[in-house]
């Protein structure tokens, strides 16, 4: 992931600078409101880290600026901690306010969660991922490490089933519920069966001795995430 930091502040961008790249982050600097809208446009971040007293201008308007074209996650680092900037900076679009001086631990650690919440929602609506098998919701496309999986109509509806529900047990019954073939008609238990079966054909190491759609005896099937 890729974070961009605008502070002017050399000694604090230093000290910095160290620590985020040591938690695995790429990390750009810009040390003006001017360097700051150069750099961001011609830039894909994850996160920016923003202080609000820059030399040739304030934050809270390159907040604002970002705002117009980006969801990107803002956490604003600053000295400006009195309580019209704090509200300030989250009304116009902060995710989160941290004033000087400050603990770097507490700093890692928001950055973490910001950044783990961001991802968690931004593949929530359009990807399920688990056991190497990725489903690409909004295109209906499904890949095992990285490979096109060719599937049906239902072997489709079963999968992402399984992955929507990760170490549950489902039901016979539950699945029954929810599956249909292609003309709308009623699915039974035996045709049930054999999807479950031409699907693990395709995304099972050893379709024989299945790991990750495991049959739970005597109660239905369950999506083991190894």
């Amino acid at each position: 992931m890729k974070i961009l930091m605008i502070e002017d502040d050399l000694s604090l961008i230093n000290g910095l600078s160290f620590a985020i790249k040591k938690q695995g982050y790429e990390l750009d600097i810009a040390r003006t409101s001017a360097e700051a809208n150069k750099v961001f446009e011609n830039g894909k971040y994850d996160l920016v880290i923003l202080d609000v007293s820059l030399p040739d201008g304030s934050g809270f308007d390159i907040c604002s600026k970002i705002r117009l074209i980006s969801k990107v996650p803002v956490i604003f680092l600053t000295a400006a901690d009195e309580e019209t900037d704090i509200i300030m900076g989250l009304d116009i679009g902060g995710d989160d306010y941290i004033t000087k001086p400050f603990k770097l631990a507490v700093l890692l650690s928001k950055i973490n969660a910001v950044l783990r919440r961001s991802n968690d929602f931004n593949n929530a609506d359009t990807e399920l991922n688990s056991n190497g098998v990725k489903i690409e919701l909004l295109k209906n496309r499904v890949y095992k490490n990285g490979k096109l999986l060719d599937l049906t109509a239902n072997e489709y509806k079963l999968l992402r089933m399984f992955m929507e529900n990760p170490d549950i047990v489902l039901t016979a019954e539950q699945i029954l519920a929810k599956l249909w073939d292609c003309n709308e008609n009623y699915i039974d238990n035996n045709t049930m069966t054999v999807y479950i079966r031409r699907l693990r054909t395709k995304i099972e190491d050893n379709p024989g001795e299945p790991k990750m759609i495991v049959t739970i005896r005597g109660l239905g099937y369950k999506w083991q995430v190894l």
